[in-house]
């Protein structure tokens, strides 16, 4: 269930308020805070705690360094946040606390043989599970105050212990906050802030899981992400007043590329598999791996299967592997490895569809303990494009716009670690798929925030990818590279020196589109020149606007070719949307005559409708391009061809042509929020045209207009005539 299927939108925009602050509480990293977040809705307390989790328990600035600026040692990956559920068997937190940490103490880093180097700092927790109490006996619900009341001594007096080094943060509903102020007064003085969360309180009967399953963030739709992260691919972005749309990216298959050294032999697989199932425990008796990362695993699982079915015995097997060599103290390779093999494991999931938070945050997780381990491997390039690549799947999850930006900012890092690792000369393969990466992921950051600054970043990678991804080495990449180039330029042409950057990103299409033959691709091939068109549109903007809009028409032309409705409709669709659109310019540039200003606006009239016809046989989702704004210009170049003063068409004719403007606005009219400009713009056309037709028509005209429009805006309009 959503948070806002259940919320009214003021105590959603409360409760999100409400999170910003818990939030940036956690993440200044404060000694002694003792924070209280009080929620009764168990599915809203889950989402919240996981967000929070996952947004603060592994920043890449706490996580990786490179090893120059360390004295020699990299950083391991290790929590800002860690999730603890409360143990109702023994509910101390406070000595979960110190168990954990005592089970993983803050790896020192910078040591060398002048320095003794430091430790990373404690991390913050935050305790769920305390509502399940209520269905605990007595005697456990005073022990667990009785805890409380015990830990005040830590927090009265200037005691040095490792838990009080940070912020912990107690998960409560309301009758366990009343419980505490009363029976552990002490322990509620030294609180510092409360964060209370407004939501329809959640019986704890049959809520047993929830503990279980921290990191079930129900309140993301996954429904839309991609099932693989593709090296050349970015989505369409909306362009150029919502009417020349449809911008895409050449798609390459090497994203998450894996390398020989990544993928599990088919006989090591089959090993795994043969391991006799009555020899593995349960998951919950694995103790030496964290409880973070065993809750976000649990929620991956197939629960229609049990836990030895083939579908989750794998998953089981790699985690027994890694409490094994835990157990018997391993060599940090070795651990490494066996790290190394569930983030594998987890990124083929993804690649094959399973793109959920939890999938994607094991893999992380996997991968950041995997470098902790072994922070040597030759592997350890490929792992940070890797980590670089899931937080910015992380990015595309639908969710709050600024975790999105923090997660592609995550990304970015990861990349640009990856990048000093990397000799280009030797590596220039890798090299060139991490710039490419990095070029794709400043795209993405120009959405939130300093456009001209990131999309230059992007130019700057792109074209530091070329210098090593080049036409004789791999033609196809280098293609995709120039194209994703091309589009790069395109955007930075919308922020400054728009005829340098709107030509620099003609020639990069044009070097891509010399490596796609229409025969062999298609698909390819009318997209660039769909994109070329949209440049060429973009600079009859600035210089010779005819000759550039003749430019654009006949490549949107060559395009459809290849866009049409039955291999790719929406495509064909949006490049027709375009062609209208070019068209319409054309009609209405001063130096054109009067017989070419009505033939482009009839052109303009066909392809118009041809684009609506395509749109309505789609769902609107998968469009990239405003379906109501282009029949509010079919609309308009309806109303303009009869009221030109080159118009020769009897009575008739103008009345075929004014119903038809009047029916497109309606029609994109009852789609439009009210009140907004598009609905009040398209409101004053249609008073407009009425008003036409009675000085063209008649009152019969004015009639026969206003019984085309639906009786309820009858009242509105009859006032403006």
């Amino acid at each position: 269930m959503s948070v806002n299927e259940t919320l009214t939108t003021d105590i959603f925009t409360l409760n999100r308020q409400v999170y910003q602050r818990l939030k940036f509480a956690l993440s200044i990293g404060l000694r002694r805070q003792i924070f209280f977040a009080v929620c009764d809705d168990l599915h809203l307390r889950n989402q919240v705690a996981t967000r929070l989790h996952s947004t603060l328990a592994y920043p890449v600035g706490q996580v990786l360094y490179h090893p120059a600026e360390t004295g020699g040692i990299s950083t391991p990956a290790y929590p800002r946040l860690v999730t603890l559920r409360l143990n109702l068997n023994d509910p101390n937190p406070i000595a979960q606390i110190n168990q954990w940490l005592s089970n993983y103490p803050p790896p020192v880093v910078g040591e060398s043989k002048d320095t003794p180097g430091r430790p990373l700092p404690i991390p913050a927790f935050q305790i769920v599970g305390v509502e399940l109490l209520t269905k605990q006996s007595v005697a456990v619900q005073r022990l667990f105050l009785h805890y409380l009341r015990l830990s005040e001594q830590y927090f009265s007096t200037q005691e040095t212990t490792p838990f009080l080094e940070s912020s912990l943060l107690f998960w409560v509903p309301r009758p366990w906050l009343y419980a505490i102020q009363q029976s552990a007064p002490k322990f509620w003085q030294c609180r510092t802030g409360i964060f209370i969360f407004s939501g329809e309180p959640t019986p704890t009967v049959g809520n047993r899981d929830y503990p279980e399953n921290i990191s079930s963030l129900r309140s993301v739709d996954l429904g839309n992400l991609e099932t693989s992260i593709l090296d050349e691919s970015i989505t369409s972005e909306e362009l150029i007043d919502k009417t020349v749309e449809d911008f895409s990216f050449t798609e390459d298959d090497d994203f998450l590329k894996q390398t020989s050294e990544n993928i599990a032999t088919e006989s090591e697989l089959s090993s795994r598999k043969s391991t006799r199932n009555d020899v593995i425990p349960k998951l919950s008796s694995f103790l030496h791996i964290s409880d973070e990362l065993m809750s976000l695993i649990k929620a991956t699982l197939n629960k229609n299967m049990s836990e030895d079915a083939e579908e989750n015995l794998e998953i089981k097997q790699l985690l027994w592997e890694i409490e094994q060599l835990k157990i018997q103290q391993a060599a940090g390779e070795e651990i490494a490895a066996a790290y190394h093999n569930l983030g594998n494991l987890y990124r083929f999931h993804i690649e094959q569809g399973q793109s959920s938070l939890e999938h994607l945050m094991v893999a992380i997780i996997a991968y950041q303990e995997s470098i902790s381990y072994d922070d040597t491997s030759p592997q350890l390039p490929d792992t940070l494009n890797d980590l670089g690549t899931l937080y910015w799947m992380l990015h595309r999850t639908p969710g709050n716009s600024e975790e999105a930006r923090t997660y592609i900012e995550q990304g970015i890092e990861f990349y640009q670690l990856a990048i000093k690792l990397i000799s280009p000369d030797s590596q220039s393969e890798i090299y060139a798929r991490v710039q490419n990466n990095l070029a794709t992921a400043y795209g993405d950051l120009a959405r939130f925030s300093h456009p001209v600054e990131n999309w230059q970043e992007a130019v700057n990678a792109y074209n530091e990818a070329l210098r090593y991804r080049t036409e004789e080495i791999d033609p196809l990449k280098y293609a995709a590279c120039q194209n994703n180039l091309g589009t790069a330029y395109w955007h930075l042409g919308q922020y400054s020196q728009p005829v340098e950057h709107l030509k620099q990103a003609i020639v990069a299409y044009n070097l891509a589109l010399a490596y796609y033959k229409p025969k062999e691709e298609p698909i390819k091939y009318g997209m660039i020149q769909n994109n070329i068109g949209t440049a060429y549109w973009n600079l009859s903007q600035y210089e010779t606007p005819l000759e550039n809009l003749q430019l654009a028409v006949d490549l949107y032309r060559e395009a459809l070719k290849y866009r049409t409705p039955n291999n790719i409709p929406a495509a064909c669709a949006a490049t027709r949307n375009n062609l209208g659109t070019a068209y319409w310019h054309i009609a209405n540039l001063p130096q054109v005559t009067k017989d070419i200003r009505q033939n482009f606006l009839q052109l303009c009239i066909k392809t118009y409708e041809e684009t609506v016809n395509i749109a309505n046989s789609l769902n609107r989702t998968n469009l990239s391009f405003d379906v109501l704004a282009t029949q509010n210009n079919l609309a308009l170049a309806h109303y303009q061809l009869v009221t030109d003063p080159s118009f020769k068409g009897d009575k008739k004719i103008l009345s075929q042509h004014l119903e038809a403007s009047l029916n497109n606005h309606v029609q994109a009219f009852a789609g439009l929020v009210k009140n907004t400009e598009a609905y009040h713009t398209t409101f004053s056309h249609i008073v407009k045209i009425i008003r036409t037709f009675h000085h063209e028509l008649g009152i019969q005209g004015q009639n026969l207009a206003l019984s085309k429009v639906p009786g309820h805006l009858i009242p509105d309009i009859l006032p403006k005539l």
